[in-house]
Parts: C-alpha cells; sequence; structure tokens
C-alpha cells in the first residue's frame, strides 16, 4: 500500500491528470462519488499560499454563494470550491471571471454529482472547463501497482504474461472492502459494514434529493438492492420494473438518478455498427463492490461458499477496474460488453479509436476449460484482424494459452500487469 506521510492513500494518475489540466485550462472540475477522496486530493494540490478554499458543504459559505455569486468568486489567485453541485448559480459568475482574465487554472471544482444533470443549470462552460471523473481507489493505487493492463494488453496481445500470488479468498475479501478511502481504512469489519450503511443513506438523503424531490424512498432502498444483485448482468427495465412493482417511467428515473450520484453504472453493449449501441440492453455495474456486497449481506467467507454471489459481484468489479483505467491508460479505449440475439456473450470488450478489440471473460473460479472461450472465438471471427485478444480472467495463479490469441490470465493483472 502506497501512502503519504500522513498515512492518506496516493492517487497518482488523478493527481497527474488534474496538475496538467491546470496548466492549459481555466476551470478543473473533480467530479465523482461521495467520499471518493476528491477533498483530500484537492488539498494535495492547492497548498500554495496564494490559493482560496470554499466549501459549500459549510452552511454560511454556501449562504454567501448563494447571495452574492459574483462577488463569491471574484479572486486575483487561483479559488479551491468544493462540492460545487450546491451552488450551481456560481457557474455563471466564473465564466464571466474567466473571460476576462483567461489564465489557465484560476478555478478547482469539486463535485459529487455529475453538474449536467443538475436542475436549473445555468451554464456548463463549454471550452473552458475539463472534467476529471474520480472513482473509489483502484486495487492498484491500494496496493502500488502499475494500474496498466489496458496498455500492457493492447501492447502484448496474446504474449502477455502474468503469474498471481493473489487467492481465491483474496479475491472475495478484495471485493467486501471495495475502494472507498473509509473503507480500506477500516481493518474491523462491522465498522466498515457501518461506514457503508451510513454512505448509502447519506447519498439517498443528501445527494439524490438534491437531484430531484422523491417520496417513494423505500422504493428507491429496494431498487439499490436489487442492482447491487444484478452488478455485472443485463440491465433489463422490464423486470427491473415488474420486480419492483414500478412503472417504467419511474424506474428509468431512479436508474438515472443512481448513477448521477456514481452508485452505478451502466455499461452499453458493443457493436461494429455504432448506431445500434445506444439501443442494445446496457450491464448495470456497482460503482464499489464493497457497497454491493454489503447491501447483499456479503462477507468475505460467505462469498466461497456454493451459490454465492461471488460471481456477479466479480464481474463488476472486473468492470470497474476497467472502468477507472480507461480514464487515464495511455491506450484510448471504451469499455462495452457484448450479447447477440442467439445468446453469444462476452462479459467485457475493450475498443480503442482505431477499432482493435480486447474482449474478456470473467469467471470466478481457478481452472478454465477450453468452453468457456466460446463467445471469444465467436467474437474474434467477426473482428478479424483487429482483434488482439481474447482473455479468462479467473480467480488462479498462471497463465495459460488456449490458441489462437487466446489467453487464460488471473484476475490480478488487472493492476499488475506492466506495459
Amino acid at each position: 500500500m502506497v501512502t503519504t506521510p500522513s498515512g492518506q492513500l496516493v492517487r497518482r494518475h488523478a493527481e497527474q491528470a488534474v496538475a496538467d489540466a491546470l496548466t492549459d485550462t481555466r476551470v478543473v472540475l473533480i467530479n465523482g462519488a461521495r467520499q471518493s477522496g476528491k477533498s483530500t486530493l484537492v488539498r494535495q494540490l492547492a497548498k500554495s499560499g496564494d490559493t482560496e478554499w470554499r466549501d459549500l458543504d459549510t452552511p454560511l459559505t454556501l449562504q454567501a454563494a448563494l447571495s452574492d455569486p459574483g462577488g463569491f468568486v471574484d479572486f486575483p489567485q487561483r479559488m479551491v470550491i468544493d462540492e460545487i453541485q450546491r451552488a450551481p448559480e456560481l457557474l455563471l459568475a466564473i465564466k464571466s471571471q474567466v473571460d476576462a482574465d483567461p489564465r489557465p487554472g484560476r478555478y478547482l471544482l469539486t463535485g459529487s454529482s455529475r453538474l449536467l444533470a443538475l436542475k436549473d443549470l445555468p451554464d456548463t462552460l463549454p471550452g473552458r472547463m475539463e472534467t476529471i471523473e474520480l472513482w473509489p481507489f483502484a486495487q492498484g493505487e491500494i496496493d502500488g501497482q502499475p494500474d496498466a493492463f489496458i496498455d500492457a494488453i493492447f501492447t502484448h496481445g496474446a504474449e502477455l504474461r502474468h503469474t498471481s500470488q493473489i487467492t481465491r479468498a483474496d479475491y472475495a475479501e478484495r471485493l467486501v472492502r471495495g475502494g472507498y478511502p473509509e473503507a480500506v481504512a477500516r481493518t474491523n469489519v462491522r465498522r466498515r459494514q457501518r461506514f457503508f450503511d451510513s454512505y448509502v443513506g447519506d447519498l439517498i438523503n443528501r445527494d439524490v434529493r438534491q437531484l430531484s424531490e422523491i417520496e417513494r424512498t423505500a422504493e428507491l432502498r429496494a431498487m439499490i438492492r436489487l442492482l447491487a444483485a444484478r452488478s455485472g448482468q443485463l440491465l433489463v427495465i422490464q423486470s427491473l420494473s415488474s420486480d419492483l412493482g414500478l412503472p417504467g417511467t419511474t424506474t428509468r428515473r431512479f436508474l438515472a438518478l443512481l448513477e448521477e450520484v456514481f452508485l452505478v453504472k451502466r455499461v452499453p453493449a458493443w457493436s461494429r455498427n455504432i448506431s445500434n449501441r445506444a439501443i442494445h440492453t446496457p450491464k448495470i455495474a456497482f460503482v464499489d463492490s464493497g457497497v454491493a456486497a454489503n447491501l447483499l449481506g456479503a462477507d468475505a467467507r460467505g462469498l466461497l461458499r456454493p451459490g454465492s454471489a461471488f460471481g456477479p459481484l466479480l464481474e463488476g468489479f472486473v468492470f470497474m477496474e476497467l472502468a477507472r483505467q480507461t480514464t487515464w491508460s495511455g491506450t484510448l479505449a471504451d469499455l462495452y460488453h457484448y450479447r447477440t440475439k442467439d445468446k453469444v456473450e462476452v462479459d467485457a470488450i475493450l475498443e480503442t479509436r482505431q477499432g482493435r478489440v480486447v474482449g474478456i471473460e470473467v469467471k470466478a473460479a481457478s481452472t478454465v476449460r477450453p468452453v468457456d472461450f466460446q463467445g471469444l472465438r465467436h467474437l474474434a471471427a467477426r473482428v478479424g484482424p483487429d482483434f488482439v485478444a481474447g482473455l479468462v480472467l479467473h480467480t488462479g495463479t498462471d497463465t495459460f494459452s488456449f490458441g489462437d490469441r487466446m489467453l487464460a490470465v488471473p484476475v490480478s493483472a488487472l493492476w499488475e500487469a506492466k506495459p
């Protein structure tokens, strides 16, 4: 585990991205889940004595921002505004300031909701603001490992080799721990569970209600538990609505809200026909596996029993490790899943802007069989020479070849593989 002298985990990828953005962008927004470490990251980047810090979670500061937006942001040096979603009216005042004085790095903002989704948003600072999404810690950030799988697989392809020391029990421990800094710091299981309980409760009572006035919080909580059970699985709105006893319109609205506060993420379907991607059924992944496991009442020991939620939780875990890496990898790649009308499936697909494709299957077992590559071979035949490699990620320790461009690789390659 890599930490600062104060004992805090290091966010090396995000630190570099924000530092780079501040050198040539007037406004930088760090947007991400509550409790993901945004404020801590900003404090490390804004140590200069001429930086003004404004926290909108403080009632008096928030009232000042709402009463006089123009005066609030009028500061000659860099200003940090924490939790900007509480006063989106400030964005117009910031726009006026940076238009008059276009120096880079004028404002560094943080937010716990997607700004574009906020009600009555006056302006999104087009061309003036760069947004950097901050997720809970990746496994490599916790372990001090490279977190460079995407670069590694597109560099080495089927020549990638990785040996792991991580056992199936270790993976179960990682699933229930998740990546929120507070959860990682709490080694006592019950204390960690209390953090997760409070986290979901606060998210509903504060962030979701700020985005939309909702009265059916019991149904929303029920939806969150159902989605935790379906992490890594297809998101079928009709089925979800039926199970909840809610209209489809309400179900879609609740889903959008949960995405906007970074609790869940939809993974779109892949197709060579780009226009078809938007209409195919997406998959749903919980942003943090620890939150999902806690909602299901799953502990590390229980996940090792037959019939547990290990498989779905592991698939969602893999999705989010890949999603994090797409925000910083040198190889620009997008994340999808694949499913045909004949139900041929590939759990995850990475595709570069040049159309090169990597297919990934996730298997919550330490043994891999040739049949596990069936979907990947179908994908390889469809993609042709643009197919880089097909991987079955497993909980064993070694890498094995299963034929032309097909590999069985330990899951830990996601954060330990080197480009």
